[in-house]
């Protein structure tokens, strides 16, 4: 699959998958004409019609446009999230077609550069967003295929034409990151996720071990401390560690006051040079370490200076669904609103801790919406310990994503656990009236599914409810 030609005309099975619609806009960029299908539609979705590609919300083969039925001209690309059962994709594979995945399109497209690609069960959106951010700012620019929305840019996508570099978010689900061989390697966490697909943690780190073999001669590795991963790597490859406080690369002199944080980057290598007084465009706790990644992995490149390394943080805007505020107002008296994409239980345990350590003293509510029914059932003490640091938690319905239910497996299994002073098991068509009866400082809204599409009706209800 290393030399696949694409053909003139692409057709995407799941094309509103984050991941999927960087590379329906990096075809689109490209010339070629692409057309898809996704199960319902989001303001993803309308957004890439708008931008030209030709999204449909039906499975019928009605609706695959006649001019995509020919295997001569059309290559078809998709998600394995989405089933085997699903009719277009059937036809596809039974006429002929050329039908890949997403993993194997984006290895084709990366192979000739230089990746820099971020994995990790935590912390890879967040992590590569930045050091796309980075490298698109320096001299070199980069492209870059991110696995959520960068707000500097409202894209997940960003092109050059003359750039060597490629950022990558690795995605470990299905083995997806086995079709790249990055130049600069960053693994971030490797805590068991997606056991629907492993089975057993050792799976999961196994199918790490593996990534890191497939790294170039000349290429690096930078890996949180602390992993159980071990690493397989080529001799030739260099091999650092990074944290917020110790390894290879790791952050000092951190101070933080008036909402801000600012720490040094500190390079450990025998030539390497500390960078003095970066400034977090996101200033969050969780973000130290994912900085430091990020700015090492673009370090190790040679194109990013001092200068550059500090602009491109310091205006930092995050992407969408990573801690992002809905709603800032002064405390004590008013009220702070934020969502993230948190849904993992050592995400969600960072995402509240980063948020009390930002507002001490002040109430903490947090709406949870699990996603995956698998992820519930393996995880639900995990969730219910994070939730528990709470003073209120509100639990909404399990968001199914690709899953079928599992008998026995609701939110219920994490709600029995919770230990804050206050619970309440809601549908999520209830979030935003049940959040005029929640006493709180700050809600934090949580998870990887549609909790986010409550957040504009709990805005407004929280100004209704302001003395006139």
């Amino acid at each position: 699959m290393d030399n696949i030609q694409i053909k003139n005309k692409v057709y995407f099975v799941g094309a509103g998958g984050i991941g999927m619609a960087a590379l329906v806009r990096y075809f689109m960029s490209r010339g070629k004409s692409v057309a898809g299908y996704d199960r319902t539609p989001t303001a993803l979705t309308q957004t890439l019609i708008a931008e030209g590609a030709r999204i449909s919300f039906s499975d019928s083969m009605d609706a695959v446009p006649e001019n995509f039925r020919n295997p001569e001209n059309v290559t078809v690309i998709y998600t394995p999230a989405v089933p085997d059962t699903n009719i277009p994709l059937s036809f596809f594979r039974d006429g002929g077609f050329t039908v890949i995945k997403r993993s194997v399109a984006l290895g084709a497209i990366t192979r000739g550069s230089r990746p820099l690609c971020f994995a990790g069960t935590h912390g890879k959106t967040t992590t590569s967003s930045m050091a796309a951010h980075i490298m698109h700012t320096s001299a070199t620019g980069c492209n870059a295929f991110l696995g959520g929305i960068l707000r500097n840019y409202n894209s997940n996508l960003l092109l050059s034409d003359t750039s060597p570099y490629t950022v990558v978010e690795a995605d470990e689900y299905d083995r997806s990151f086995h079709t790249l061989h990055p130049y600069i390697a960053v693994i971030t966490a490797t805590d068991p996720d997606h056991l629907d697909i492993y089975g057993t943690e050792d799976a999961y780190l196994e199918s790490f071990a593996h990534f890191t073999e497939l790294i170039d001669a000349d290429g690096n590795l930078i890996v949180h401390t602390g992993l159980k991963l071990k690493p397989r790597v080529a001799p030739t490859v260099k091999t650092y560690t990074y944290s917020r406080d110790i390894g290879t690369f790791h952050a000092g002199n951190i101070r933080r006051g008036n909402g801000t944080i600012i720490f040094d980057f500190i390079d450990e290598r025998p030539d390497g040079t500390t960078i003095r007084d970066i400034e977090l465009g996101v200033p969050v706790e969780i973000n130290i370490e994912n900085a430091v990644a990020a700015i090492a992995a673009c370090v190790l490149t040679g194109d990013a200076d001092p200068a550059c390394v500090r602009k491109a943080m310091s205006g930092y805007m995050g992407a969408e669904r990573r801690f992002q505020f809905h709603l800032k107002e002064n405390l004590p008296g008013g009220h702070v609103v934020i969502d993230d994409y948190a849904h993992h239980p050592d995400e969600l345990r960072q995402s509240i801790a980063s948020v009390k350590a930002l507002y001490p003293g002040y109430k903490l509510a947090v709406a949870f919406q699990p996603h995956l029914y698998s992820r519930t059932r393996d995880f639900a003490p995990q969730f219910a310990e994070a939730l528990s640091a709470a003073d209120s938690v509100i639990l909404l319905d399990i968001y199914p994503a690709r899953e079928e239910p599992i008998p026995g497996v609701t939110s219920g299994i994490i709600y029995d656990r919770i230990k804050s002073p206050e619970k309440l098991m809601i549908c999520k068509e209830s979030l935003a009236d049940t959040i005029k009866n929640i006493n709180f400082d700050i809600l934090l809204t949580v998870g990887a599914g549609d909790i986010c599409n409550s957040l504009p009706a709990i805005v407004e209800n929280i100004a209704a409810g302001r003395p006139a």
